[in-house]
């Protein structure tokens, strides 16, 4: 048996609010990885425009391989911020008319710089993150969270603003997962380990990342 159709939209028959982001998604500013993706009973094929929000660039979001994300996950990007140098918060150049003129007021506006994902990553139901936010790899971000600021790699955050509940593992554990990094393994090397990398131990992992190495990539 081979591995899924990693450019398969719908990877799961008769499962349509299912889909994989990476063959959906269009924009080319809007990076993702293989296998991560979407879960929406309705709108699962609009997350671009419905889950990505004030898009208007140069800032990107870049999503991991291997993510999972729930319904109503919702990215703000850096569109969403207005000017407060002055009284008004009011972005008038935008309705046009005269007020078009003044062009320079909505230009130049505030900005954290790209949205990043790590990969691995779980994402609850009606997770709102902020734009500029980077999440680690294997994070958990827990249901109906506002995550405002960095998560490290592999901790379980909740809240609002999101903060650390609990770390998955210790940290010489994290620094081993990420060297071993199995989400850059090629596929049929994953393929051949479903059952360690899901339901596996740290030192299973590595026991298995230490046989490819010594065979040359294959295991």
């Amino acid at each position: 048996m081979t591995a899924p159709d990693a450019s398969n939209v719908h990877p799961i028959p008769e499962q349509p609010r299912v889909v994989l982001l990476k063959p959906l998604v269009s924009s080319p500013l809007i990076d993702i990885g293989e296998y991560t993706y979407y879960d929406d009973p309705e709108f699962a094929e609009q997350f671009e425009t419905r889950n990505v929000l004030h898009h208007y660039g140069p800032d990107r979001l870049v999503i991991g391989k291997f993510c999972a994300l729930a319904t109503g996950v919702t990215f703000i990007m850096n569109g969403a911020n207005h000017r407060m140098s002055g009284v008004s918060t009011y972005p008038f150049p935008i309705m046009g008319g005269a007020w078009a003129e003044h062009s320079d007021l909505v230009s130049d506006l505030p900005s954290r710089g790209d949205t990043v994902v790590g990969n691995d990553v779980w994402i609850g139901g009606n997770v709102t993150v902020m734009p500029g936010v980077r999440i680690g790899h294997g994070a958990v971000i827990s249901t109906e969270s506002v995550v405002t600021k960095d998560v490290p790699d592999y901790a379980v955050v909740g809240g609002n603003p999101a903060r650390v509940l609990r770390e998955r593992f210790t940290a010489d554990e994290v620094r081993t997962l990420l060297n071993i990094a199995w989400w850059n393994w090629p596929l049929d090397l994953i393929t051949a380990h479903i059952r360690t990398i899901a339901d596996g131990s740290v030192a299973d992992l590595a026991a298995v990342a230490d046989t490819v190495r010594r065979h040359g990539g294959k295991g």
